[in-house]
């Protein structure tokens, strides 16, 4: 059990490194006005994305094998962190779309946007830490 905690452990922080990090580079990006500089976000991008999704992968799987050996009724924060967990999923969909209008050329949202863009993971962070340290009844 410990071994699985370790690596759930392991995949968040390995996914929120690139939750991060993936809203900045949209931020460079649509500054960006040159081609290869336009290219270069594109492969950094999408590079990220897929290590990051691998992580997101991870850090489902692992989650879910650690919930499911949970002998008793699930507490209400883990209910609460679960809710959480599907808010981050719809960012990191989110984060996809924005990928998908870069590399067609076709991203409408400046700078300003993902700059506070890139601030939800941080509180969707937060919030889970809490939960998961405190465990409020």
């Amino acid at each position: 059990m410990l071994w699985w905690k370790a690596f759930h452990i392991m995949f968040v922080i390995a996914w929120f490194a690139g939750l991060f990090y993936l809203p900045r580079l949209f931020v460079y990006h649509a500054t960006t006005s040159d081609a290869p500089g336009d290219e270069r976000f594109k492969v950094m991008e999408r590079r990220l994305f897929i290590l990051m999704t691998i992580a997101a992968v991870g850090s489902m799987v692992s989650g879910l094998w650690l919930a499911l050996s949970w002998w008793r009724p699930f507490p209400i924060w883990l209910h609460a962190k679960l809710a959480l967990v599907a808010l981050l999923l719809g960012y990191h969909l989110l984060c996809w779309r924005h990928l998908q209008a870069f590399a067609a050329g076709r991203n409408a949202r400046s700078s300003r946007y993902f700059r506070a863009f890139n601030e939800v993971p941080t509180l969707i962070l937060i919030a889970t830490v809490l939960l998961v340290v405190l465990k409020p009844n």
